[in-house]
């Protein structure tokens, strides 16, 4: 490693302002400043190595990742960012702002409690070294914008910045983003206790615009999408459900869909086709629940909407683009139910999407992520945001209508 920490913030940092925020502004500087400020008074240091590691939003391609599917993503401009330096004692420390300090000792056979931020530190460093790469200790201090519970993938962001630390410091930059996507999945599975797919962690590592195929289970494939969104802008608007312990709800629709494939002779829904599905529905109806041959219909017919949406991109197609998402949305909500949790009466999903419908224009929306509660994504025309944010800002406050511009890397050491 020939790289040195830096012993303040200048010129080398901000240069790289434009990719990661699409801007370089006084409050990212300053951002920048109290928390390298902050490191070097929490370790009584005078320098620091710097990295970055974003948020995510799913534009198309609901809860398809798991079952094989394709998903378009893009990485934003909302962060973790954290300040480290190495140690030789094989022992990670961090100190994560709002959150109990973490202490992991690498060497230690202790098993970390599941569900925890530890945990997670523990999972990556155990998935890097079960494939031959090296780990160790360090100091570090975290700060992040990426909401919890709104479902832009705060745990994807620690994991994934995790495993780049251990990149940068023990393996001379040679881990793969494939390879820190799958390893941060893993320490979610294993040892946090969540189910997801690899969709947060892969749209994170890699950075930009980008399609994603997971068909291929030992590989999958990454496909940037050139394309020209400056006359829109995604906005985040957080409903103020908190989906932290909603992960029966998330685990039951990849469990749904494989249960459909199992029934017809796969383990996920790629590898059965929608063309067996749709004609062996007279056999299945009664082996499998409703809701999980409606999920099936969404998985392939979001497929569709995936690549008709990369295409749109590609060809400047906005109005095709536009009703891929409102389609998908459409489908989220009747077929893959992820609005809402069956049964009961707060329905922040639902509300907030036909709220958005009255000020958003020309644009779309859809549910985000995971779903059932967290957040709305809309694509708003630049002409109509300021109304749209300020009628939304009414009913959710400014703090949860958030505008985001796409982060054009992926997690980064600067």
């Amino acid at each position: 490693m020939t790289k040195k920490p830096y012993e303040q913030i200048n010129e080398n940092v901000t240069n790289k302002f434009i990719a990661l925020y699409g801007e370089c502004s006084d409050e990212q500087i300053e951002r920048y400043n109290n928390a390298f400020d902050n490191f070097k008074k929490q370790f009584s240091v005078t320098n620091a190595f710097i990295a970055s590691s974003g948020g995510r939003v799913e534009v198309c391609g609901n809860h398809t990742d798991h079952n094989g599917g394709k998903v378009v993503c893009s990485a934003i401009n909302l962060d973790t960012l954290a300040m480290f330096l190495p140690t030789d004692d094989n022992v990670v420390y961090i100190k994560s702002e709002g959150y109990p300090d973490i202490k992991v000792d690498l060497l230690s056979d202790k098993e970390e409690k599941i569900g925890t931020s530890s945990a997670l530190v523990k999972g990556v460093a155990k998935g890097l070294v079960d494939r031959g790469f090296n780990v160790g200790g360090f100091i570090a201090s975290f700060t992040s914008n990426v909401l919890g519970g709104a479902g832009i993938s705060s745990s994807a962001s620690f994991e994934v910045l995790v495993a780049e630390i251990f990149n940068f410091l023990y393996n001379d930059d040679k881990i793969d983003n494939q390879t820190k996507s799958i390893v941060s999945q893993f320490a979610e599975n294993v040892y946090f206790g969540k189910p997801c797919g690899l969709l947060d962690q892969t749209a994170i590592a890699f950075g930009g615009i980008n399609k994603l195929d997971f068909a291929d289970k030992d590989c999958m494939k990454v496909q940037g999408i050139d394309c020209d969104l400056s006359n829109f802008t995604f906005v985040l608007v957080n409903t103020g459900g908190d989906h932290s312990d909603l992960t029966d709800e998330y685990a039951s629709i990849p469990k749904e869909m494989k249960e459909v494939a199992s029934v017809l002779g796969g383990e996920r829904l790629i590898d059965v086709g929608e063309d067996k599905f749709v004609s062996s529905l007279k056999d299945i109806k009664n082996k499998v629940s409703d809701r999980a041959i409606l999920r099936a219909f969404h998985f392939f017919s979001e497929n569709e909407r995936v690549d008709k949406l990369a295409t749109a991109l590609r060809d400047n197609d906005y109005d095709a683009f536009l009703d891929c998402i409102n389609q998908s949305g459409i489908s989220s909500l009747c077929a893959l139910q992820n609005c809402y949790v069956s049964g009961s009466v707060d329905q922040a999903i639902p509300k907030a999407l036909y709220i958005g419908k009255k000020y958003i224009g020309k644009g779309a929306n859809r549910v985000h992520g995971g779903g059932f509660a967290g957040s709305t994504l809309n694509v708003v025309q630049k002409a109509e945001e300021k109304l749209f944010v300020e009628k939304m800002s009414e009913v959710y406050g400014s703090e949860n209508v958030i505008p985001l511009k796409v982060r054009t890397v992926g997690t980064i050491v600067l």
